[in-house]
C-alpha cells in the first residue's frame, strides 16, 4: 500500500493508544484521521468521555523510551513544563509487603505527569504531523466492508450535532476505543468468531485527589514518589507522586471490596491505616486543591485475537481494546506504546498489514509478558478466582523473596523495576546469578531499616493542615476542604 495510491488510515479513539497509533501510521499513509466523541484539540483537562482521566495514569520506563523515540525531545518539553523527572527505582520510595525497599538508580526514567497534561502534549505533537486530521465530536457507529465482509473499507460515524451517518473510507481502520471496544460484536455481525476473553474479577476501586505542599514542607526529601504495593495481608495501596506545577497527585486503592472512601475525613483515616506512614504524614502538610474522585475497575480483561483463524483485512485493534490490565500496575499506556511499535513493524513495507500476523506478534512482543506478570500477582490474593498452577504459585513465592531481598540490596530493587517497568522481560529475574542473590539476601528477612517508619520532621513555623487523627474516633480534627 504505497503513497501513490492516495491511502488513508482511520483511528477510532483519540486517547493515548490512538495517538501513538496515529504517529506510526502517519509514516505509511497519505492521511490519518483520528475519530473521537470528545473535543480533543486544545483540551488540557479531563475529558467527558474519558472518566479515568481524573485518576493517576503512570507511564513506565519502557513507555518513556518509546515516547521519546516517536516524539524526540518530548521528555524535555514536559520537564520544561515543570513535570518532575525521576528514576523508578532510585528516586521513588517503594513499599512492598509493608517494608521499604532499598533505593538505587537503574536508568529508569519516570515522569510525574497527570494524564490530561500528558495527553495534551502528545496530541500537540501529533497535530504537528501534516497528514493527521482530528475528526472530533463524532460517534462511532460501526464498520463499512466489502460485500462479502472479507475486508473493512471504512468506518461509519455520525457527528454528534447531526442526525445522519457517513462513511469515512479507509485502507486501514484501527480500533483504539478502549475497554468498551465493539470489535467483538462487529466481528460476530460480519460472520466471524469473537475472540476468546480472559477475565479476572479484582473488584478494585481507587480514589484520586490533588494536593499542594505548604511552603517549607517537603516530606518527599528529594524523592518524586511514595508508593506502596497492596498484598494479600493488606489489600490496600497507593501511588503518591509529585506532578507539574508543584502539586501532588495521590491515588489510593483497595481490592476485593476493601474500597477507599471519598469523604475527606474517611479518606485521611484510610490513608493512616496504610503501612507506609509517611504518606499520611506528608498529607498533614499538604492542602487539598480538589475533591476526592473514585473510579471502579471490576475486572481485568484480555481479548485473544491472536487465536482467531479468520479476521477481516483492513482492521487492527490496539491498546485497552485488546487488553485491560489491573491499573494499579500502570501498564496500560506503556503497553499501548508497545502496540504502536509492533504496528509500525507491520507497516514498513508499504503493504497492507496482515491482521493475524500483527496479532500474533502483538501477543508475543507487547502483551504476554506484562499480562502474565500482573495476572500472577493478582492471583496472589486468595479472593481472586482463577486457576493457580505450579508456575503461578512459584512465581508469587519468588516475587516475595525478591521484595524481601530488595529491602537489603538496591541492585535487586533496580533489577526488579527493570522488569516491572517493562524494560526487561520478567524471566530475567530468574537467571541463576540473580536468583541466587535473591535467595541469599532474603534468608535474613526484611532489613531492620525497612521496618522502621520513615521520619520527617517539619521545620519550625510549618504548621500541619489538620491535627493528627484521634485514634479513638479514627477521624481527623478540623478536616480541611479543597481550595
Amino acid at each position: 500500500m504505497g503513497h501513490e495510491a492516495g491511502t488513508r488510515a482511520v483511528v477510532l479513539g483519540g486517547s493515548i493508544a490512538g495517538l501513538f497509533a496515529a504517529r506510526v501510521l502517519a509514516d505509511a499513509y497519505d492521511e490519518v484521521q483520528i475519530v473521537d466523541r470528545d473535543v480533543l484539540v486544545g483540551t488540557k483537562g479531563p475529558r467527558r468521555f474519558c472518566p479515568q482521566s481524573h485518576q493517576a495514569n503512570g507511564l513506565l520506563a519502557r513507555g518513556v523510551q518509546i515516547m521519546e523515540e516517536l516524539f524526540p525531545g518530548l521528555t524535555q518539553e514536559l520537564v520544561d513544563h515543570s513535570v518532575p523527572k525521576g528514576d523508578l527505582s532510585g528516586s521513588c520510595r517503594w513499599y512492598a509487603q509493608g517494608y521499604r525497599l532499598k533505593q538505587q538508580h537503574g536508568d529508569l526514567t519516570t515522569l510525574g505527569v497527570v494524564r490530561p497534561v500528558f495527553e495534551y502534549f502528545v496530541r500537540e505533537r501529533v497535530q504537528q504531523i501534516p497528514n493527521v486530521v482530528f475528526v472530533e465530536q463524532h460517534d462511532i457507529l460501526g464498520l463499512a466492508t466489502t460485500a462479502d465482509n472479507s475486508r473493512v473499507t471504512g468506518a461509519r460515524v455520525q457527528a454528534r450535532s447531526e442526525s445522519t451517518e457517513k462513511v469515512i473510507e479507509a485502507d486501514l481502520v484501527v480500533d483504539a476505543t478502549g475497554r468498551g471496544s465493539r470489535t467483538p460484536v462487529w466481528l460476530e455481525q460480519l460472520g466471524y468468531a469473537k475472540p476468546r476473553e480472559e477475565r479476572k474479577k479484582i473488584d478494585l476501586v481507587y480514589v484520586t485527589q490533588h494536593f499542594k505542599l505548604r511552603p517549607g514542607a517537603d516530606p518527599f526529601n528529594g524523592d518524586v514518589a511514595i508508593n506502596q504495593i497492596a498484598h494479600p495481608a493488606a489489600p490496600r495501596g497507593n501511588v503518591f507522586f509529585k506532578v507539574e506545577g508543584g502539586r501532588l497527585e495521590l491515588t489510593t486503592y483497595g481490592l476485593l471490596g476493601d474500597h477507599p472512601p471519598t469523604d475527606q475525613a474517611g479518606l485521611y483515616a484510610w490513608l493512616k491505616s496504610l503501612p507506609a506512614k509517611d504518606v499520611y504524614e506528608t498529607l498533614r502538610y499538604a492542602d487539598p486543591v480538589d475533591e476526592p474522585v473514585a473510579f471502579r475497575f471490576p475486572t481485568t480483561l484480555r481479548r485473544h485475537y491472536q487465536d482467531l483463524d479468520r479476521f477481516p483485512e483492513g482492521l487492527l485493534v490496539t491498546g485497552d481494546a485488546i487488553t485491560c490490565f489491573n491499573p494499579v500496575y500502570a501498564q496500560g499506556m506503556s503497553v499501548a506504546a508497545l502496540c504502536a511499535m509492533t504496528m509500525r513493524q507491520h507497516l514498513h513495507s508499504g503493504a497492507a498489514p496482515v491482521p493475524q500476523d500483527y496479532f500474533r506478534d502483538l501477543a508475543r512482543d507487547a502483551i504476554d509478558a506484562p499480562w502474565e506478570m500482573t495476572n500472577t500477582v493478582d492471583l496472589s490474593f486468595p479472593g481472586v478466582k482463577g486457576e493457580r498452577p505450579l508456575k503461578v504459585r512459584f512465581g508469587n513465592w519468588f516475587l516475595k523473596k525478591v521484595q524481601i531481598a530488595a529491602t537489603r540490596d538496591g541492585t535487586i530493587t533496580a533489577k526488579y523495576f527493570k522488569a516491572a517497568g517493562l524494560v526487561a522481560r520478567p524471566e530475567t529475574l530468574m537467571r541463576p546469578g540473580f536468583a541466587l542473590r535473591v535467595l541469599w539476601k532474603s534468608m535474613f528477612g526484611p532489613s531492620k531499616q525497612s521496618r522502621r517508619p520513615y521520619v520527617w520532621q517539619a521545620p519550625a513555623g510549618v504548621e500541619p493542615v489538620f491535627a493528627d487523627i484521634d485514634t479513638d474516633t479514627d477521624t481527623p480534627t478540623d478536616t480541611p476542604r479543597a481550595a
